[in-house]
């Protein structure tokens, strides 16, 4: 199978260590994880924690994974994506990880990139398929995560075999995207100036998930 692509360009690279989080550090080194214990801690946090903020799950995850993000976002894990199990747990590292470790902060979208390169493998290879059905949206979030619009198109397909609340966000994204060519919620965040229609958008109480 080929090696997952580098991150796209304009999508920042982590930084080695995770100094932006003071809950990153751990004295005691840890034997790195293998793929079904990211998928199990995952899969087993279930739906009430996946998209909630919750600081003690935020902690938990960090703590668990931090050096296993870091090991994906230099590709040293790219071996996992071969197989169903391996190619979810990559992408709960990429693109999961740093929505709970940097919420608000530019380096959350910083493995997008790879996250959908991963997660386009995957689906190609019918991975997306092989796991049960409440786990399969985590290989279409990347899709959904991108400011590309052919991507959001994309999502909208992948989810639509999924259940109606998770195609309703997939459309919602897209819509945004066309709209805009961009997610108006995340200027701030990554410096960019809004346009008027942007801000009258997000004054309006546009999307900003």
């Amino acid at each position: 199978m080929s090696a997952i692509a580098p991150t796209s360009p304009g999508t920042r690279r982590p930084e080695s260590g995770l100094k932006d989080n003071p809950a990153m550090s751990s004295p005691t080194p840890t034997p790195p994880p293998t793929a079904r214990e990211v998928a199990d801690f995952w899969r087993d946090a279930g739906p009430e924690r996946w998209f909630a903020k919750n600081d003690e799950f935020d902690a938990a995850f960090i703590a668990r994974f931090a050096d296993a993000h870091q090991a994906a976002a230099r590709g040293e894990l790219d071996d996992w994506a071969q197989d169903a199990q391996g190619a979810l747990a990559l992408l709960v590292l990429l693109d999961q990880f740093p929505r709970n470790a940097w919420r608000n902060n530019p380096h959350m979208l910083a493995t997008d990139g790879r996250a959908l390169a991963v997660a386009k493998q995957a689906v190609a290879a019918g991975l997306d398929q092989q796991v049960a059905a409440e786990l399969r949206p985590f290989f279409y979030l990347p899709f959904m995560h991108s400011e590309v619009l052919a991507e959001q198109q994309r999502s909208v397909e992948l989810n639509a075999a999924l259940d109606a609340n998770t195609q309703r966000f997939a459309v919602l994204h897209r819509d945004i995207v066309a709209r805009f060519g961009r997610f108006p919620h995340r200027n701030r965040m990554l410096g960019r100036e809004s346009t008027a229609q942007e801000q009258a958008f997000l004054d309006q109480g546009g999307f900003a998930g």
